[in-house]
């Protein structure tokens, strides 16, 4: 399909994108990589009066040491995540799911940002995100704003972030000490996931287990309270409400969120060993 109408407003800087939003408020969508919004468009599920292009942000785009901390720019494409030395050393998890998604063409266009923001379930680094107890930083006309992970998937495609806001980076704290694993499965390698998991340490994030992205709390208590990986697995479906499709029954979900959980808890106690 041909998505409707819109007037197209590209933003030299994040004052300028910040501008932009203010003036047009609810009429106005922003685009980085393109791959999650212009599908949208295309099905008319989106129709933005004034899309507004921040693609061109370089200074949106960086991965780099802080102390404690490794900061990326909330325009970094998910290519130079795959490929960062520095993620790499310090969050291979990261690094790692980053090389999973879509395809090359899509790995060179789409962003980090885009992909939180976006706020899709079935998407894979929001899950990535929640493993990682990531802290994302939003900037408004007031100033920046800390948004834990935990608090910024709040419903179906929709986050913490303001109207008014623009998502310009992602903190997240070095564990290369950690044991971590990523499992999908997907029906085609380009495809969205029936079902995702993120394990970093004793923190796991399910990927398309509900109308949002979501920790596995069960499976976390079990493993605080010592269980095996096989035994918390069986928590792993708790408190979920995985979408019942023609392509995966939600019963089918649960089955292989419990088998999914158990190979990457087994995969991150090895690698943590």
């Amino acid at each position: 399909m041909i998505p409707a109408t819109f007037t197209y407003k590209k933003a030299n800087s994040v004052e300028e994108a910040l501008s932009l939003l203010a003036e047009h408020g609810d009429d106005a969508k922003l685009l980085a990589g393109g791959h999650s919004l212009l599908p949208l468009m295309k099905l008319r599920l989106s129709v933005p009066e004034v899309l507004i292009d921040v693609g061109g942000l370089r200074d949106l785009s960086y991965i780099r040491e802080e102390g404690s901390e490794i900061r990326i720019g909330a325009l970094t494409r998910h290519h130079d995540l795959e490929h960062s030395e520095l993620l790499a050393r310090e969050v291979p998890l990261l690094a790692h799911a980053a090389g999973t998604i879509g395809d090359p063409q899509v790995r060179h266009r789409g962003t980090i940002g885009g992909s939180l923001v976006h706020g899709d379930p079935a998407s894979d680094l929001p899950a990535v995100a929640l493993a990682l107890d990531a802290v994302l930083v939003a900037q408004g006309p007031s100033g920046t704003r800390e948004i834990p992970a935990t608090e910024f998937f709040t419903d179906f495609f929709e986050t913490a972030l303001g109207e008014d806001e623009l998502l310009v980076e992602i903190r997240v704290a070095k564990n290369p000490a950690q044991g971590w694993d990523f499992q999908k499965f997907t029906k085609r390698a380009i495809d969205w996931a029936v079902v995702g998991v993120a394990v970093a340490g004793q923190r796991v994030a399910l990927v398309n287990m509900g109308p949002t992205p979501m920790r596995a709390h069960g499976v976390e208590a079990a493993l605080a309270s010592g269980a095996s990986a096989a035994e918390a697995a069986e928590r792993a479906a708790e408190d979920t409400s995985p979408p019942d499709q023609a392509s995966a029954s939600a019963d089918y979900r649960r089955h292989l969120a419990k088998v999914l959980v158990r190979r990457a808890l087994e995969a991150a106690a090895a690698r943590g060993a």
